[in-house]
Order: structure tokens, then C-alpha cells, then sequence
């Protein structure tokens, strides 16, 4: 039985203060869980206090330190505030985005009797693995971290099967899978602008878009890589870079000294201008090994634009035909070249269709499932 009208708090780390998939999927979610009649809550870390009510219900920030070198990334470091204001909460439900520093919240949840769901963002193991740990090592580290993951919580939510294979690898049982989506109206392909093509490309005959944070894990560098093995192979090709972060100014410099066509917008702030870059290229690439589901490939494809990724990510099977993977920026450089033999129309059709199985509403509902909440308000059929 569903149950209606809960409270539903969530709390999340490593929340960017103006972009990221984090942040796009908290969003959607709580608009989600408030049309369903129920009372979303969130609970972040940022510079300095706040309470504020919004579409996603309300959202509650207390003061967390920056982590260095992150680019803007914060923390709830001090368990003592969000204790406290858990049990001022009373949720009915409880929903962690961050299975390191925000464990110990499911064993409060546990204390106080409330239904906890851990949602896992990223591999551990693949992320011990982008900090230089041995792969044997971080398969070591990860499944003693999963299985207090999985204890804590009455349920752990995976948005892939690569996701949740990890998990299934430590015998979890209480593992539960459910999508993330894609805002498919404010993102088509009828946002293709010739105009930006000739701005930010420069008159090369294939424009490359990477939208993605400039971090490490995120492996930005491999873009620029493939975008010289292109450039040496005959092809006149151009690289724009939506986003920003640590490894800005390196690659920068990289792209300079190798005298490749890079452009840096930095942080787009408006959706529109962001769809429209994303409409306007001929290929994404999106190279991050760690992606447990990568929203940003997800927008690109909403655009009408295919998407390259890394082989050792979930992407493959979010991108499907749409799309080309890889494990080297050789290897991409070539699924580009694959996919520019497609008749644009049609690798543009189909990388619409691919982004219309990924619907928020869907989302949500998966989600509410997970969390025996309902999924509709009382008296909507649903």
C-alpha cells in the first residue's frame, strides 16, 4: 500500500552552487514529489544559512565548508546541525545523494524509526579508481564501504544495472533500481542556432560540444585529446567546452600550446543557451569512466545530438544506437568519425527517439515507488 502525503526529506552533498546533473535531478525530483501531494524537502550545504520554499518544495541550506580544489563543491561536515534538524523534520521518509561523508544518516534513520534510501550517484570503486588506488585495492576499499552502505539503509537506489553491480556483487538485497530523466520540452533539437555554429566553431566543418564539469574524475582532457587525433586524421573539426572547474586553466593552456580549436564558455547559466550549444554540435563526447548515468549525455541526445562515451561507464546502454563509446581518446576520435557517416537527419532522429525513454514523470514515479510512497495525489487516478 502507497502511502500519501509524506514528508519526505533529502539531503545531499557535493551540490555545486549553480549547476550539475546533482542538483538538475534534486530538482526535478522535488517538483515530482510535490505534484504527487507529498512535502519534499532538501537539505544542502552552502556558504551560509537559508530556508526558502521553491517549485521543489522546500529547501533548507546550512553553512558547509568549500572542499578545496573542487571548484565549489561543499559539504555538511558538523552531524550535530543536521541531526538536529532532522528531528525537528520528522520525516516520513528519508533520501541521502551521498554515501561517504552522509552514511551515518541511515543508522539516525534507523534510531528513530524512518524508512532511509541511500541514492547512489557514483561507483566507488570507480572513483577510488580515478584517484590513482589500484583497481584491486579500490575493489577492495569499495565493497567494505557498499556493505555499510547497505546496511544502513532500508533501501539503496541505483539508477543503472552498471550502477547497481557493485552492490549485487556483495550479495545486497535490498537494492532497488529507478531512472533519472530528461527535460524533453525545454530540450529539442529545434534549438539549433547556425549563428552560434559560426561564433564558437569559427567556420570548422564539424563542431564538437563537451559539456561536462572540468574535474579529474570527469576526464576532460580525453575531449581535447580526440579532438587532435581528429584534427591530425584530416578532419576539420572545432571543440566548445560548456563548463567549468578545477582543470580549467590546465586545459586551457593544453589546447593552446597544441594550437587546437577549443572554446571555453565556462558556466552557461541559461537552459536555452546551453540547448542551444547542445542542438548546435554535430557530436557530444562525454569521456568520464565513473558515470552512473550522465545527465549531460542525456540533454545532448534530448537535442538531436549523439553522444561518444567512455566504454567503462553506464553511458553505453543510456545511449544505446544513438550514440559510440570508447576507452581512449583514439577510440573516440574513431566513434566520432563513425557516427559523422551517419546522414545527419537520421543521427539526429534517433538520438531524439533514444532521449524520449528518459521522462522525469517517470522518474519521479519510480522513485515514490522506491519509497512505498504514492505516486499520485489521493483521488487522481494514476
Amino acid at each position: 500500500m502507497s502511502a500519501a502525503g509524506l514528508r519526505i526529506v533529502r539531503v545531499a552533498n557535493f551540490v555545486t552552487p549553480v549547476s550539475g546533473g546533482l542538483r538538475t535531478a534534486l530538482r526535478h525530483l522535488g517538483e515530482g514529489y510535490a505534484a504527487a501531494g507529498h512535502e519534499p524537502v532538501l537539505v544542502i550545504p552552502g556558504p551560509e544559512a537559508s530556508d526558502e520554499t521553491s517549485a521543489q518544495g522546500r529547501v533548507i541550506t546550512l553553512p558547509g565548508p568549500e572542499i578545496p580544489g573542487t571548484g565549489g563543491y561543499r559539504v555538511l561536515t558538523r552531524r550535530t546541525p543536521v541531526a538536529d534538524l532532522l528531528a525537528r523534520l520528522a520525516p516520513d521518509r528519508l533520501e541521502v545523494s551521498d554515501r561517504t561523508t552522509l552514511r551515518w544518516t541511515g543508522e539516525w534513520a534507523r534510531r528513530h524509526r524512518v524508512p532511509a534510501m541511500m541514492v547512489s550517484h557514483e561507483s566507488a570503486d570507480g572513483v577510488l579508481g580515478t584517484w590513482g588506488v589500484p583497481s584491486r585495492a579500490a575493489r577492495r576499499a569499495a565493497d567494505a564501504l557498499n556493505r555499510r552502505t547497505a546496511h544502513s539503509y532500508t533501501r539503496v537506489l541505483c539508477t543503472t544495472a552498471w550502477a547497481a553491480a557493485e552492490f549485487e556483487r556483495i550479495g545486497a538485497r535490498n537494492v532497488v533500481r529507478a531512472p533519472l530523466g530528461v527535460d524533453l520540452s525545454g530540450l529539442h533539437p529545434g534549438h539549433h542556432d547556425p549563428r552560434l555554429r559560426e561564433r564558437y566553431a569559427h567556420g570548422a566543418a564539424v563542431m564538437l560540444v563537451l559539456c561536462s564539469r572540468l574535474s579529474p574524475e570527469k576526464r576532460p582532457d580525453d575531449a581535447i585529446e580526440a579532438l587532435a587525433h581528429l584534427r591530425r586524421a584530416g578532419l576539420d573539426a572545432a571543440l566548445v567546452v560548456a563548463g567549468d572547474g578545477p582543470l580549467r586553466t590546465r586545459l586551457t593552456q593544453h589546447a593552446k600550446a597544441a594550437r587546437l580549436p577549443v572554446t571555453f564558455l565556462g558556466h552557461v547559466a541559461r537552459r536555452d543557451d546551453l540547448a542551444a550549444v547542445l542542438a548546435t554540435a554535430d557530436v557530444a563526447i562525454a569521456p568520464g569512466p565513473v558515470e552512473t548515468f550522465g545527465l549531460a549525455a542525456l540533454e545532448a541526445l534530448a537535442c538531436g545530438t549523439p553522444v561518444v562515451v567512455s566504454a567503462r561507464s553506464a553511458l553505453p546502454d543510456i545511449v544505446g544506437p544513438a550514440g559510440g563509446c570508447g576507452t581512449t581518446p583514439e577510440d573516440f576520435a574513431a566513434a566520432v568519425r563513425e557516427l559523422l557517416a551517419v546522414p545527419a537527419a537520421a543521427r539526429r532522429e534517433r538520438a531524439r527517439r533514444r532521449a524520449e525513454l528518459y521522462t522525469w514523470p517517470a522518474a519521479v514515479h519510480a522513485f515514490l515507488t522506491a519509497h512505498g510512497a504514492a505516486t499520485a495525489p489521493a483521488g487522481i487516478p494514476r
